[in-house]
């Protein structure tokens, strides 16, 4: 089984990194949806596919925060093993959200260099000595 995402639905007009600054940002649809859908995934050994197509495009800093909260919050190893990033249109997307935004944000992972909020969001998941804990920052 597999869990399928299309942002198009979270929005057709993606916007920037934080809720600060833009509506549809990045910050949002990873607290929104991202978080917990990856979890859920993650705990029943299943794939989540995202697919990145049908928007009127992305800001690289919505990918940025998105992607990079997860392998924040799961570690570059369980987001490997688990996500699947699909875009037709545009696979360059796939490949810099792979080989730049996981290892720069695996690396602030390691050095425990905490994401940005710029809204209060509810309990959100993540990944501590292989177990999933809830948290708030």
């Amino acid at each position: 089984m597999r869990k399928y995402i299309q942002i198009k639905d979270f929005s057709e007009y993606p916007g920037l990194r934080h809720c600060s600054i833009s509506d549809d940002s990045g910050e949002e649809f990873y607290h929104k949806i991202l978080n917990k859908e990856f979890k859920d995934s993650y705990e029943k050994k299943e794939k989540i596919e995202v697919n990145l197509d049908y928007t009127a495009g992305y800001a690289p800093s919505f990918l940025d925060e998105a992607f990079g909260n997860l392998i924040y919050d799961f570690g570059i190893e369980a987001v490997k093993e688990n996500l699947i990033i699909v875009s037709d249109q545009e696979p360059d997307l796939k490949e810099m959200i792979v080989n730049e935004t996981f290892v720069q944000w695996q690396e602030r992972r390691e050095n425990e260099d905490k994401p940005k909020k710029t809204e209060k969001h509810k309990p959100w998941f993540r990944k501590v000595n292989n177990e999933i804990i809830q948290t708030v920052e």
